[in-house]
């Protein structure tokens, strides 16, 4: 297994109330010439939680500093207001549960990570909240 110290979470940035799925965000991500899915987890808007690319597999999520080396890619469905353009925290309740929950899982798998939004490496909003912050406690 690789060394992982980093889970980056990311948003779907998509329209507030969307509904999409893992098969959707792989469509999207061949589409731009990636081998399939490039995150390891989706959220879904009713919570439910969907695998993506293989855990021991490299992500393709975050292409700073070589980072998909050493860390999970997780995503979940929203992040944009309903004009699908305007950064905003669209997080459902369902949502918040399920990723805490992941996240948590996560932490107890690789304790060394840190949880960082993908604003923390690249000039986005993504995921339209401090993830860093947030998830500091866990």
């Amino acid at each position: 297994m690789r060394t992982i110290n980093a889970i980056i979470i990311h948003c779907s940035a998509t329209a507030e109330g969307k509904e999409f799925h893992r098969e959707d965000i792989d469509a999207w991500h061949r589409a731009r010439g990636f081998e399939g899915i490039g995150y390891h987890y989706v959220v879904c808007l009713d919570g439910s939680i969907e695998a993506g690319r293989d855990i021991r597999k490299i992500g393709a999520h975050c292409s700073q500093k070589r980072m998909n080396h050493t860390s999970i890619g997780v995503c979940y469905i929203g992040g944009c207001d309903a004009d699908g353009k305007t950064p905003k925290d669209t997080r459902t309740p369902a949502q918040k549960e399920s990723l805490t929950r992941l996240l948590k899982n996560l932490k107890t798998r690789f304790p060394a990570a840190i949880i960082y939004g993908h604003r923390d490496f690249a000039a986005k909003a993504c995921p339209s909240f401090d993830a860093h912050i947030e998830y500091s406690d866990l």
